[in-house]
Parts: C-alpha cells; sequence; structure tokens
C-alpha cells in the first residue's frame, strides 16, 4: 500500500507541474492518457526546465541526486533543461544525534566514550544518504565520522523502482524517448547510488586514490581509520581547506588561480591515463584548496564513492581519438570509433567523417583558449549516438567528470585553455606507451598468462587436427608451422623474462620438441 501510495504522489504531482508539457507531439495516445487530469488545467508557462527542477525537488533526495546527475548529460537533455538542473541543491534536515551515536555504537561494537576522546553531538554536514559528526580519536587526530542515514536502503530502491518504471514510459515517446536511453540512465545511477551505500567501499577507493598520489603533493585524499569501518560507518581523517568554488578566499590567501586551475587539469588526466582510477563525483563540496604551503597549490578530494575506470582498450582509443581532434583528422576520428566498437558495426566511415566535420569545424573557427573541452566532447558523443553508440558507463562518467573538471577550472581561472594542457600530457602519455621499456616490461608482466596459454596449446591442436573435415581436407602446412613457431615464440618470452641467461638456453631443445611435436600431430591424417 506504502508503494502504492507513492506512485500515487509522484503522478499527481508529474501532473501538477505539468511535466506532459515536455512531451514531444510524436508521443502516443496512452501516455497523454495515463495523465488525464492535465486535460483540465491550465497551461503552465513557468520555464519547463524550472518546473521539472521543482518536481525533483518535491519528490525528495533521491530524485534530485537523479536531478543532479541528469544535469551533467547535455548530450542526451536540451541545454536550458540541463542548466536549470545544475542548479538542485542537495539539502536535507540532519537525523536525530542520539540516533546517530546509536547506530555508531552498534556497527563498532562499543560506546561511544570507549571509541573517541571527543564527540561532537552537531552534525558538520547532512546530505541526502549520510551524516558527517566530528569526533577526537583517544589518540589525539581529529576525524570525521560519517554514518548513512536510516532507512536509506529502502527508500533509495523504492524510489530506484519508479524511476525505472518512468524510464520506461519514456521508451515509450518515440525517437525522442528513445534517444534520452532513460533505462540505461537509471541503470547507471543505480549501480552509482548502490556504490554510495556501501561505506567500506568507499574507505577502499580513498585508500586507493590516497596511495595513488603519496609521492605527488598536488592532490591529498585524508586518511582512513580502517579499525573505524563498516559497510554503514567510516571514520576518516578531518581536512581543513577552502572550498573550491570559493573563488575569493582562494585569492585572499595569494594562491596563483592559473596554476591551481591547470594543476586540477593535470591531476585529472593523470588519475584517467596514468592511474586508471579517477574520483568521479568532483564537484564543488567535495574537492577543496589547502590553506597551507601557497607557492604549491594543493587539493584536497574527499567523499570518493563513485570513481571511474577505464579498459585498455577505452584508454587507448580516448587518446587517439583526442589527439586526432587536435590535429581536425576526423576520418582518424571516425575510424577509432569504428575500430574500438564506440558505433554500430558496418558504419560508412565516410558519412560518420561527414558528420564528425560537421560538428567540429564550428567549433574550431574559434581560438582554442574559447572553446570548451568538454563542450567537444559531448558534442562528439552525440554524433556518435546518432550512428548508434552504445552507452558505456565508464564513459558516462568520465564525460560527467570532464565536465565537472572544466567548469571548476573556469571559475577558478576563466581563461583556463583546457587543450594547452591536455594536448602535450596525451602525446606524452602515448609516447610512453609505446616506447620499448614499456612494450617489454608489459610483455614481462602477461609471461605468465601466455605460459598458461602454452601448457594448453598442444592438447587444442590435437583436438582440432581430429576434427573430420580436417582429416579429409589436411591441415596446410604454413598453419601448422605458425602454431609451432607461436609456442617457441611464447616460451622464448617466458625463458627469457623469468629465468637466467644460463638456463634459457637450456630450455630451446625443449621449445624445438614441443614444436616438432605439434608438427608431428599435424600430419596426422
Amino acid at each position: 500500500m506504502k508503494r502504492i501510495g507513492r506512485i500515487v504522489s509522484v503522478w499527481w504531482s508529474f501532473c501538477r507541474y505539468r511535466l506532459d508539457q515536455l512531451f514531444p507531439a510524436s508521443a502516443p495516445f496512452i501516455l497523454r492518457l495515463l495523465v488525464w487530469p492535465t486535460w483540465f488545467m491550465r497551461a503552465n508557462t513557468q520555464d519547463r526546465g524550472e518546473r521539472l527542477r521543482q518536481f525533483l525537488e518535491h519528490q525528495g533526495p533521491i530524485f534530485v541526486k537523479f536531478g543532479q546527475l541528469m544535469s551533467t548529460r547535455p548530450d542526451l537533455l536540451p541545454a536550458d533543461i540541463a542548466h536549470e538542473l545544475q542548479a538542485l541543491q542537495d539539502r536535507v534536515p540532519p537525523f536525530d544525534a542520539g540516533e546517530f551515536q546509536r547506530i555508531v555504537e552498534a556497527e563498532l561494537g562499543k560506546p561511544v566514550e570507549a571509541l573517541f576522546a571527543e564527540f561532537d553531538r552537531e552534525p558538520l554536514a547532512s546530505a541526502s544518504l549520510a551524516q558527517v559528526h566530528v569526533a577526537r580519536l583517544h589518540t589525539g587526530e581529529e576525524v570525521v565520522i560519517k554514518v548513512l542515514r536510516p532507512g536509506v536502503h529502502r527508500r533509495v530502491e523504492r524510489d530506484l523502482q519508479l524511476m525505472r518504471t518512468m524510464a520506461a514510459f519514456a521508451n515509450l515517446l518515440g525517437a525522442d524517448g528513445k534517444r534520452l536511453h532513460a533505462p540505461e540512465v537509471v541503470a547507471d545511477y543505480a549501480a552509482t547510488i548502490h556504490r554510495e551505500l556501501d561505506l567500506a567501499h568507499e574507505a577502499a577507493n580513498t585508500q586507493q586514490l590516497r596511495d595513488n598520489f603519496k609521492d605527488n603533493p598536488v592532490n591529498y585524499t585524508p586518511k582512513v581509520y580502517w579499525d573505524y569501518v563498516t559497510p554503514c560507518v567510516m571514520v576518516s581523517e578531518r581536512i581543513r581547506g577552502i572550498p573550491v568554488n570559493d573563488r575569493a578566499a582562494i585569492l585572499a590567501q595569494g594562491t596563483d588561480l592559473q596554476k591551481l586551475a591547470e594543476i586540477g587539469v593535470e591531476i585529472f588526466f593523470t588519475q584517467v591515463f596514468e592511474h586508471n582510477f579517477f574520483h568521479a563525483d568532483m564537484h564543488p563540496g567535495n574537492i577543496f584548496v589547502a590553506t597551507s604551503n601557497i607557492g604549491e597549490p594543493q587539493y584536497i578530494s574527499v567523499d570518493c564513492a563513485i570513481v571511474g575506470s577505464l579498459t585498455d582498450a577505452e584508454r587507448r582509443s580516448l587518446a587517439a581519438m583526442l589527439l586526432a581532434v587536435f590535429r581536425r583528422d576526423y576520418r582518424r576520428v571516425a575510424e577509432i570509433q569504428i575500430r574500438y566498437g564506440w558505433v554500430a558495426e558496418g558504419t560508412s566511415v565516410n558519412d560518420f567523417t561527414a558528420e564528425i566535420r560537421k560538428v567540429c569545424e564550428p567549433i574550431f573557427s574559434r581560438p582554442l583558449s574559447e572553446i570548451s573541452f568538454a563542450d567537444m566532447l559531448v558534442s562528439l558523443f552525440r554524433t556518435a549516438r546518432q550512428f548508434d553508440m552504445q552507452v558505456m558507463p565508464s564513459l558516462v562518467l568520465l564525460e560527467k567528470t570532464i565536465i565537472n573538471i572544466e567548469g571548476l577550472g573556469r571559475q577558478l581561472y576563466p581563461e583556463l585553455d583546457l587543450w594547452a594542457t591536455a594536448q602535450p600530457f596525451l602525446e606524452r602519455w602515448s609516447k610512453k606507451r609505446r616506447s620499448p621499456q614499456n612494450v617489454w616490461a608489459e610483455i614481462r608482466e602477461k609471461a605468465p598468462d601466455y605460459l598458461e596459454d602454452l601448457a594448453t596449446l598442444p592438447a587444442l591442436l590435437r583436438e582440432r587436427l581430429e576434427q573430420p573435415e580436417i582429416q579429409r581436407q589436411g591441415v596446410p602446412n604454413g598453419w601448422i608451422l605458425g602454431s609451432a613457431g607461436a609456442l617457441g615464440v611464447a616460451g622464448g618470452i617466458w625463458s627469457a623474462s623469468y629465468t637466467s641467461l644460463i638456463i634459457s638456453p637450456l630450455l630451446a631443445p625443449g621449445l624445438a620438441l614441443l614444436a616438432m611435436v605439434c608438427l608431428l600431430m599435424g600430419r596426422k591424417r
């Protein structure tokens, strides 16, 4: 009954804010029938983006967070709606401090007095999923305690079910509705928010980001106190800094804003391409600027629940594509996306190139410093979706993060030229990846896998050669010798990587014998 009541409440609110006016003209009659009360309501002349924002705020924190996510997807939403959704604020009243204390004691198994020397009952922050209080350990360190809100899992699941239903209806809006990819976006949001509901997962992410920059002071991540971490509670070092969007305070302490903005871009590209582990929720509430060592600006990153990683193929293809864009080699951009399966198989290179050129040429008619890197990337993805580009959650997170990074950078330093930082970084990274030392290191790393494959090859060869069609037709000698050669190469790599120069030559007769066995097996009729 509660779920039915919730559905009715959302439906009525949808009608009251006249969101039916967002339906395209091609929307089927059944959808208009579902919002029949609007037939008797006056048309709402208020801006459509503002009405949608008010609707989401009225539905509560989970819908607000969903709207925040959608505000970073201008490739899917009209610009005016995406801009209005950026004004959504995650304002949630704090829950009772006594309940907070009860959860901490139940999760950590001790009274608060035994766990902490001091505990502030007034919350430091209160959001839709969690609440934070300040405390001090008995060893003297000042910390923050983060606790999930009571009943949050149940409320999240209830609202996710509603969102899935609404996404299914959006797909009925014809071509306009399908272009929203609503079910995929909701599925991505569900995966994201489920990760946020596991504070042990967030603690692990925080530790990883901290370790990645342990030798690089440009980015600092708080220390995690693992003895005080559970899926519902996380205790970490308290940090002190200036919110990254407080430009006046940062300027007042004497920080070089240009240097600060450029370091932020460098940090992001280092996380994506060098570490392959990037903070994917870099809004102003999660990024601070240190108040110490003003000459060498330092960022402080918190709330690491949402992180992203790319596959090796995604990193290679993304770097190659961006470098091709920098060089205005649009055919190369199209070829890369087709080669790596970003767009539908069989896509015409010429047609795709023409569409990319049509989008990019007007952008590049302006000076690079005036071009939004994020807008250009969004335009490329939007063009690719016209050719049935698949929605890849990792690239969605990357796209969202780039939008945030460029927005924050230009808030700090409006003249920020992200291109001037990105292009040299990508060129260095690509050159480093192709260096002989890096290639050899990768071969050494994968040598154990090659060895395991080597052990299974004879059996696979024999099974293949004993098949009736092979028995009738015979086996091409080139195929046999090629297989034997592959065995020799794989074994040689292993022997060179994992044995001494004295032992390596002793393995050669064994490898030759193995190759001969394959050859004899292949000659069998």
